[in-house]
């Protein structure tokens, strides 16, 4: 998916909402289990539910790989569903991979040819060499962990130099060298809060990815105020809130509820924006 197309589908749906599938087999609800294949039913369900609200889907590989096979059977399952019935929508695969060259390229292999996603979440502490390989795939997008709203991002991201430059922000402007804002894209948490406006300062153009926004308190109204720009340049995820609605048999339709809340809320800030 290109930038201008992700940007109609912002304008057009009025939502710049991805749902993450953190989905784990003991949070879902417990009739599911009785499927063939309980995590992609689930999966299944909540897309149906949330497609109108929302413009991309994040499932998280840790939630598949935990049960193996059957785990990594249900995310091909999901991102062939995707790819069939909701072509429109941007899948980023949050794998946070980044290595050497070599077993970059087998990553970028993995996801981009194996896969089809549009995009991938990479650490970028292991340097230039790690992240190339990825930018490689036309039509394929990069998503660099810059910030995060643990309390671990204090150990390393927030550390400055002699200079007083932060390591994220280090982070943000070496990278620009890589690739422009048509490829690459940053994680940066809701919780960041006022700290979007030193990023907007290193990135005014990029698209943010913001993890954070529900059950882990960020709030949506801050993200926008610091963090959107002329194009909206934002992605916010929020997965337990909308896809833990309700652990019931209702628990898809819970999902639609919480999505489309989200939903109505971009709209006005969409709005706010002149988009």
């Amino acid at each position: 998916m290109t930038r201008k197309e992700l940007i109609n589908q912002i304008k057009t749906k009025r939502s710049f909402l991805c749902v993450g599938l953190d989905t784990d087999i003991k949070k879902i609800p417990s009739h599911l289990l009785e499927e063939a294949s309980p995590i992609f039913s689930f999966n299944k369900a909540i897309i149906d539910a949330t497609a109108p609200y929302c413009v991309a889907y994040k499932p998280n590989l840790a939630f598949y790989e935990s049960l193996g096979v059957s785990g990594i059977a249900a995310f091909e399952q999901t991102v062939k569903y995707l790819k069939k019935f909701y072509p429109l929508h941007f899948i980023i695969a949050d794998a946070k991979r980044g290595d050497i060259g070599n077993t970059s390229a087998m990553y970028a292999r993995t996801f981009f040819e194996e896969y089809d996603i549009d995009s991938l979440t990479v650490a970028p502490y292991m340097g230039e060499d790690s992240v190339g390989p990825f930018l490689e795939y036309d039509g394929k997008w990069v998503i660099l962990l810059v910030l995060t709203s643990n309390k671990g991002c204090h150990d390393f991201q927030l550390t400055e130099s002699k200079d007083g430059e932060r390591l994220f922000e280090r982070v943000i402007r070496q990278s620009q060298q890589w690739a422009g804002p048509d490829k690459m894209m940053y994680v940066v948490g809701a919780t960041r809060g006022a700290m979007f406006e030193d990023i907007r300062r290193l990135a005014p153009d990029h698209f943010l990815l913001v993890p954070g926004v529900g059950a882990q308190g960020g709030s949506l109204g801050e993200v926008c105020r610091y963090g959107m720009n002329n194009d909206c340049g934002l992605l916010v995820n929020s997965s337990r809130g909308i896809i833990y609605a309700s652990n019931g048999t209702d628990f898809a339709d819970a999902a639609a509820t919480s999505a489309k809340a989200l939903q109505q809320e971009m709209a006005v800030e969409l709005e706010k924006k002149g988009l």
